[in-house]
């Protein structure tokens, strides 16, 4: 049985486990979930995810949410299927990889999604942007960038010489943020850039960027 991914196909959370499917070419059936009709509100969704919140998968028969548990769930399930994208076999690697899981959720996502939130979904929603909740968000996430500025400088990427999942993390949110009016991604200096513009250059994103394709994803 195909694995089955409940979500909206432009949620960025959606997104995030996407691209880690496509990363690992593991085939999958999109389940659209219409947030505007409310239907992951439904008794049948909250079932299964009983925070109402997208995505959640069905791997025959196995429910699981929170898309960073989906996200490696599904790499440790498929070890040896596309790039290992969170190393287990090194202590100090795989330190380094929490640490950069947890840098990306503590410093990086409560900030671009705040200001995301304000500059893009409160008016796709008919409500007003608060400018200042957005300058405040994004003045956070600019010195927070500094820091991962010092990092890049050390190691290529977030986890350290090679992509992980905490690099991945990153790409629904930061690919939002020009479209929020905001060129951090591309401004704070040469290694975030850098590694920016390597993270969301990847196959895998360009796939599903626009928005996740509808039905099965199957993979040569």
């Amino acid at each position: 049985m195909v694995l089955k991914l409940y979500g909206n196909p432009q949620a960025t959370c959606t997104k995030r486990v996407a691209v880690v499917l496509y990363e690992k070419k593991i085939p999958f059936e999109l389940v659209a979930i219409d947030l505007s009709k409310g239907e992951h509100k439904a008794p049948a969704f909250l079932e299964k995810q009983p925070f109402g919140q997208v995505p959640y998968i069905d791997d025959d028969g196995f429910t699981l949410f929170e898309s960073r548990a989906i996200s490696r769930y599904l790499d440790a399930k498929y070890p040896n299927q596309g790039p290992k994208l969170t190393p287990d076999s090194n202590l100090k690697a795989k330190a380094l990889f929490e640490q950069g899981v947890s840098i990306e959720q503590s410093n990086f996502d409560p900030f671009a999604s705040k200001a995301i939130m304000e500059a893009i979904f409160k008016p796709m929603f008919g409500q007003t942007k608060n400018d200042a909740v957005y300058d405040e968000a994004i003045k956070t996430l600019s010195a927070k960038l500094d820091a991962y500025e010092k990092i890049l400088a050390k190691q290529k990427y977030l986890g350290g010489d090679e992509v992980t999942l905490a690099d991945l993390f990153h790409l629904p949110y930061g690919s939002l943020l020009a479209t929020a009016g905001s060129d951090l991604m591309t401004s704070k200096g040469p290694n975030v850039t850098r590694w920016w513009k390597d993270i969301s250059s990847r196959e895998s994103w360009a796939a599903i960027a626009k928005g996740i394709p509808a039905g099965v994803n199957k993979f040569d």
